[in-house]
């Protein structure tokens, strides 16, 4: 059985989340969620896995905007347009819980919590994207891979995924690369001499923050602190 989602110590009432919930659906890594340009009938939260959402250009470079974990929303923008403005997919086996795009008001009139916490989500969101456009506009090279690991390991850590201060990621570097704005090349030099800094290890994908307040300080991490982050 899966724990009750919590949000500022209360329990979700899974109840109002199971009669607007129609079935759960697992994704392949790779596999497309959600389409670029392409109206969507339903949204979904993530269960478990990893996702990212990007856009293209027609010549086919992307840029990866930000990602998803247990616990996110994802196409939010689709039930408030008709076409969904950026692509989401999978990067590891990951389980979807499904809801119907056109029963979201429903779901928000339901309950005042659930829409309360939809709408901390989709804030926070916001608030992730001010980071990627400081990043892409303002910070060098080496603070926007020290600002994307921290961010990530600190995120999953929040989730309880991280175990004796080591994170697994499964992005490849071109999947950073795609996020930081950077080449490939660029992303791994970069890496390399974060690694010699002696803030981080990263071997076989998986991240080990050793000095995290050398990393932040680099990094340049906004010190301001957000409360639990609620599961839906």
């Amino acid at each position: 059985m899966r724990p009750l989602p919590v949000f500022a110590g209360k329990l979700i009432d899974v109840s109002v989340v199971q009669t607007f919930k129609i079935g759960e659906l697992t994704v392949a890594p790779g596999a497309s969620i959600l389409l670029e340009q392409a109206r969507a009938s339903h949204l979904f939260t993530v269960l478990s896995g990893w996702a990212f959402r990007y856009k293209t250009l027609e010549d086919g470079r992307r840029q990866i905007i930000n990602y998803a974990l247990p616990g996110d929303f994802l196409g939010l923008q689709a039930a408030m347009s008709d076409m969904m403005g950026h692509g989401i997919e999978a990067l590891t086996d990951t389980v979807l819980c499904v809801f119907p795009r056109d029963k979201l008001w429903e779901f928000f009139a339901a309950d005042t919590q659930l829409a309360y916490n939809m709408t901390w989500l989709a804030a926070s969101q916001e608030r992730s994207l001010d980071e990627q456009i400081l990043s892409l506009g303002r910070r060098s090279a080496i603070e926007r891979v020290a600002y994307l690991l921290w961010y990530l390991f600190d995120k999953a850590r929040e989730l309880g995924m991280t175990k004796r201060n080591r994170l697994v990621m499964p992005m490849r570097q071109s999947h950073l690369a795609d996020t930081l704005g950077l080449s490939v090349v660029h992303t791994n030099k970069t890496l390399q001499k974060l690694r010699k800094a002696g803030s981080i290890e990263l071997d076989d994908r998986t991240l080990r923050i050793v000095d995290e307040q050398a990393l932040k300080t680099l990094a340049r991490v906004d010190e301001v602190q957000n409360p639990p982050r609620p599961l839906i």
